[in-house]
């Protein structure tokens, strides 16, 4: 009866409120949460079309063997709504649902090697920043790398974020350096001792975020660093 009760408000509620693709407005199947397969194939530029070692113009600090982005920052287009909807409108499925894309673009790149055991790592948010949003967007990007990885996520108090950095918009690569350095404290480092760590972000611009916590995480015994972002800026 209970069974009978949850299927008919499950039915009334898709008429109600039917699933559709946040980008194009059509009807999902049961297989797909947030965005459609054809919005996810046609309307988005791919920002490693050749799956090279790195999807920007940026030199790898020692260690880090891997920055690869899912797709090219479209200042005013649709990734951008879609990252805002996710940073600013608790939309965390959506999060999800590019987190699974970023992690099957990741398995076609040729130097994304788990043949040593890997950890993923999402950004960090200072706490207060975390109060105030209510979660972490890094976070739920990492889950939908998961989903499609199988590889584990770190555990949310193994690394910490311990300064409360201004937002790095506008900033000059030096400044942003400055901003950020020494943000990070890994609380367990038994946790990625050995491990290849995959820091997971939304977007990657200069890398400073990205390569300040590499080094932390490298510091604490980590063997190796790769980058996965939605987003190439």
């Amino acid at each position: 009866m209970l069974t009978s009760i949850k299927t008919i408000k499950r039915g009334f509620l898709e008429v109600l409120f039917p699933k559709v693709c946040t980008i194009c407005g059509l009807s999902l199947p049961d297989s797909e949460q947030f965005m459609c397969s054809q919005c996810i194939k046609n309307k988005f530029e791919v920002a490693n079309p050749e799956r090279k070692q790195v999807s920007s113009d940026t030199l790898l600090p020692e260690g880090v063997v891997l920055q690869h982005a899912l797709w090219n920052f479209d200042k005013g287009g649709f990734l951008q709504d879609l990252l805002h909807a996710l940073k600013y409108h608790r939309l965390t499925g959506v999060g999800e649902d590019l987190g699974v894309a970023l992690g099957k673009s990741l398995k076609r790149n040729s130097y994304f090697r788990t043949d040593e055991e890997c950890l993923l790592v999402p950004v960090p948010l200072h706490p207060k920043k975390r109060r105030m949003r209510g979660y972490n967007q890094a976070g739920f990007i990492a889950k939908g790398i998961e989903k499609s990885t199988t590889i584990s996520l770190c555990k949310k108090q193994d690394v910490i974020r311990i300064k409360n950095t201004k937002t790095q918009t506008g900033f000059s690569l030096e400044k942003r350096r400055e901003n950020i350095n020494q943000a990070f404290m890994v609380k367990n480092p038994s946790s990625f001792k050995n491990k290849v760590c995959i820091v997971v972000d939304d977007v990657f611009t200069t890398g400073a975020t990205a390569f300040e916590l590499a080094d932390t995480l490298l510091q604490s015994g980590a063997s190796k660093i790769m980058i996965a972002t939605v987003a190439q800026a």
